[in-house]
C-alpha cells in the first residue's frame, strides 16, 4: 500500500498558488479520486475546463488517436484541424474567422491588440479601450490593466494606459465616461463576470451596448473564455440577449482540459492582423485542435447545451429552497448565474468552505471574497446536483450561524 499524500510547501516550485492540501490522481465522470483513494464529486470542473468531465468515453480514444500521429507541428505548416474547428465556431457564433491559441489570457491580449491596430488603422494615436469594474481578464500586464481588481494589481505597476473603466449594466455609465472622447475604439467585457462574483450582464444593457458600438464604430469586444462553450445553455453566453459581437475570446471548455484559446472575429475585426502582427508557438496544435473538434462534436451528439440549462435550473432551484430561511434573511444575498455557471453570494466572507467541503468530498471555488462558484462538467446530472445540495448547504448554514 502506498504512504499517505501529506502535503507541504514545495522547494522547487513557485509559491503562487493557495493550494489545498490535496493531489488528485484520477477521474471518471464528474468525480475525481486523489492519491490517497478518497472520492470527490467535482463541481468546479477545473475552474469551468473540465466540459467533458474526466475520462469521457468519446474523447479519450480520439486523443489517444492524435497522439499516435502529430502532437505540435508550429505554424509554419497548414493544420487541417484548425480549419475544422474555426469553420464549427464561425458556424455556431454567426461570426467569420478564427485566431488559435492557448489560453484565456491570450486571447483576451489578442484581443486588446486587435482594438488598439483597429484604432491605429483610423488613424487614432493613443486608442482607449473600455472596460469594467470587477472584470477579470488574465494576469499579463496588460490583460492585468483591464481587469478591475486592485488586489490582484497591485505590485505590478506601471499598469497598462488606455483604459476606461465603467459599471456594469448601466448604459449610461457608459455613454457618459465616453463623452466627446474620439479615442475610444472598443468596449472589452465578459457576458457573464466570473473571477468578480458571477455577474451577468443583463439582456437589455447587451443589445444597449451594440447598438452604441454601431453607432460609433466601436468594436463589441466580449470575453466568454469561462462562461461560453455551452455553459449558460446556448453556445455563448451573449447569445441569450440575441446579439453578434465583432470579437470573441474563448479558451477554458473549449478543449475539454487540453489547452485551446481562441479569438473569434466577426466582419468588422476579421482583417485588422495581417502576417506578421500576431502569432503563437503552441497555438493551434494538432492535439490541440483536435480537443476542441471532439469536444464541440460530443457536446452536440451528447445534448449538452440542454443539459446544463435543464440541470443549471435544477441546481439553482435547489439551492434556493435549501436556503430559503437564509435568502430571506439577507445572509444569503444573491444566487446569480445562468445554467452550470452559478454563484452563492454570502454577506461574509466564506473561503474556508472552499477546505471543508474538500473534507466533505465536494470541490468548490470562492471567488470574490464572499461568492461560492460553481462550474461543474456540462454532464452533471440532476442526481448529482442534488449532492452539491446537500453537501453545500449544511456547511453554508453552519458557517452564517458562527458570529463574525
Amino acid at each position: 500500500m502506498n504512504a499517505p499524500f501529506i502535503a507541504a510547501a514545495s522547494p522547487h516550485v513557485m509559491n503562487t498558488y493557495g493550494r489545498l492540501p490535496i493531489a488528485l490522481s484520477h477521474g471518471q465522470g464528474c468525480r475525481v479520486w486523489d492519491v490517497n483513494g478518497k472520492c470527490y464529486l467535482d463541481a468546479l470542473g477545473g475552474i469551468a475546463v473540465n466540459t467533458l468531465g474526466h475520462n469521457h468515453a468519446k474523447l479519450v480514444p480520439a486523443l489517444q488517436d492524435q497522439l499516435t500521429k502529430l502532437i505540435h507541428t508550429s505554424n509554419y505548416y497548414h493544420v487541417p484541424n484548425q480549419e475544422v474547428l474555426a469553420k464549427k465556431l464561425v458556424e455556431l457564433s454567426g461570426m467569420t474567422n478564427v485566431f488559435f491559441c492557448s489560453t484565456g489570457l491570450e486571447a483576451n491580449e489578442g484581443a486588446l491588440k486587435l482594438a488598439r491596430k483597429f484604432g491605429h488603422n483610423k488613424g487614432i494615436e493613443r486608442p482607449e479601450i473600455v472596460v469594467y469594474e470587477k472584470a477579470f481578464h488574465g494576469r499579463s500586464i496588460a490583460t492585468l490593466s483591464a481587469t478591475g481588481n486592485p488586489k490582484i494589481q497591485d505590485g505590478f505597476g506601471p499598469l497598462v494606459e488606455g483604459f476606461i473603466r465603467v459599471p456594469i449594466n448601466d448604459i449610461d455609465s457608459l455613454k457618459q465616461a465616453t463623452l466627446g472622447n474620439p479615442n475610444v475604439v472598443a468596449v472589452f467585457f465578459e457576458a457573464i463576470q466570473g473571477e468578480g462574483g458571477v455577474y451577468p450582464m443583463q439582456a437589455d444593457y447587451l443589445r444597449a451596448v451594440r447598438q452604441l458600438c454601431d453607432e460609433r464604430d466601436w468594436l463589441m469586444m466580449i470575453d466568454e473564455v469561462q462562461c461560453g462553450m455551452g455553459r449558460t445553455g446556448k453556445w455563448f453566453a451573449h447569445q441569450w440577449a440575441g446579439i453578434v459581437p465583432d470579437v470573441m475570446p474563448l479558451a477554458k471548455g473549449l478543449g475539454s482540459g487540453v489547452p485551446v484559446g481562441a479569438i473569434v472575429a466577426g466582419p468588422r475585426a476579421a482583417n485588422i492582423f495581417q502576417s506578421g502582427n500576431h502569432g503563437t508557438t503552441f497555438g493551434g496544435n494538432p492535439l490541440s485542435m483536435r480537443a476542441g473538434v471532439e469536444t464541440i462534436r460530443i457536446m452536440e451528439e451528447d445534448g449538452l447545451l440542454a443539459n446544463a440549462a435543464t440541470v443549471g435550473a435544477h441546481l439553482a432551484g435547489a439551492l434556493a429552497a435549501a436556503l430559503k430561511t437564509e435568502l430571506t434573511a439577507g445572509s444569503v444575498k444573491e444566487i446569480r448565474g445562468m445554467g452550470l455557471m452559478l454563484g452563492v453570494e454570502l454577506a461574509k466572507p466564506c473561503a474556508a468552505l472552499v477546505g471543508q467541503c474538500a473534507e466533505r468530498g465536494l470541490l468548490i471555488s470562492v471567488t470574490a471574497d464572499s461568492v461560492i462558484r460553481l462550474v461543474p462538467p456540462l454532464i452533471m446530472s440532476a442526481a448529482e446536483a442534488d449532492e452539491v445540495v446537500a453537501i453545500l448547504c449544511p456547511l453554508i448554514k453552519q458557517l452564517l450561524a458562527k458570529s463574525n
